[in-house]
Order: structure tokens, then sequence, then C-alpha cells
């Protein structure tokens, strides 16, 4: 699997690109930041076709992209957990507020739950419902590739916020210890924000799950 990484928006907010290989030019976006301008001239400039995004939870600073995904891709198709489809429609606990702005868009194409795999732009991903940063957060894992990208659930060291309306920090450490820390230590995490960190690292070092 091919990965790019952008970091984009005032919330360097992590924007992954993956593809099948190098060469392929079709491919799957995981998030969208804040502002997308970089990440639409990216996809212009190497001449790629995006197929889909998934957003790992509804946050504004992770979904606002999709309004410049569909206005110059408008076959693209845009996935969420349905517990956190409301976030991309309305203001309501997106945290609109906390960027300044009011952001509502269309509803997504597909709601995606526990347990379905995600096969497109010949990416396979296996869907890991990871609540706690938010009712609907979702991590998206390939074992085969030994990768896991986990939203703003784990970071590098830390955790995701949960003072957030629809957070809990007990319900997130639950996902953590039973859906992540389950996976194989070798497995690297690609985290929302930040560097990306590996299963083994986080279960030994991570100050908020000790």
């Amino acid at each position: 699997m091919k990965i790019d990484r952008l970091i984009l928006g005032s919330f360097e907010t992590n924007c992954y690109i993956l593809r099948e290989t190098e060469a392929a030019k079709d491919c799957l976006i995981i998030d969208t930041g804040l502002e997308a301008g970089e990440l639409v001239d990216f996809l212009a400039r190497h001449k790629l076709n995006p197929v889909a995004v998934v957003l790992t939870h509804g946050h504004i600073d992770h979904v606002t992209g999709t309004v410049a995904l569909r206005q110059n891709f408008p076959e693209i198709k845009v996935y969420i957990h349905k517990l956190d489809a409301e976030m991309l429609t309305g203001t309501k606990d997106n945290l609109s507020t906390l960027a300044g702005q009011t952001f509502g868009t269309e509803p997504a194409d597909v709601f995606i739950e526990e347990g379905d795999k995600i096969e497109l732009a010949n990416i396979k991903l296996e869907v890991l419902h990871t609540p706690g940063h938010t009712p609907g957060g979702v991590s998206l894992c390939s074992k085969e590739d030994q990768l896991v990208f986990v939203g703003d659930t784990l970071f590098a060291g830390s955790v995701g916020r949960t003072d957030f309306p629809g957070a809990s920090f007990a319900q997130l450490k639950k996902s953590i210890r039973e859906k992540l820390f389950t996976l194989p230590e070798e497995i690297i995490c690609y985290p929302g924000h930040g560097p990306q960190t590996t299963i083994a690292h986080e279960k030994a070092h991570n100050p908020f799950l000790q």
C-alpha cells in the first residue's frame, strides 16, 4: 500500500491518501482536514482519482474538506459511522464553534459499522468501532499491511480528548484496550494528528493507558 500524508488546516489534521501502488491512480482518502485546498491540489498534481473518503469521526477538523472533494470530484462517495452521521449535516456536536465557523453539508453516501469490510481502489480495510472521542469514531485496519488508521482515538503517547459532547474517557479506554491493543503488536498506528506509532509502543509507554 502506498500512503501519502498531508497535514491540513489550522488543527494540523492528518489526511491520508491510499493507493494500491505508487503507479495507481484510483485512491481512497481518510479524513480531509479543515481546509482541503492542499488536498485537492495534490490529487490534481498527481492525476489521482479519489473514489471515496472514509471519515474516522465527525468533528469539523476531519470532515470539512468533503465539500471541496465533492465539488471537484462529483463521483466521490463519503463514508462515516452512522452514530456520527448527523455531525455532517448539522452543527450539533461537530465542534463548529471551536473552529469559529458554522459547518453543515450533504449527508454521507454510506454508513459504516463494526466489522464492515471496505474494498475500494484495491485497498481493503476492516472497520473497528472505537467510540469514546465521539460516539461513532472508527479505526480502519489492514492486518495484511500491518497498519491501522486510528483517527483521534489513539495518539503517540496520548489519547483523544473526551471533554467534548458525546465523549467518554471510560469508553475510549475500553475501545483502545479491546479493539486496538488486541491487534498484533507490530501494527503501525496512523493517528488523526501527530506522528505514527505502534501498538507495542503504546501498550508499553502510553501514560493514559497504564
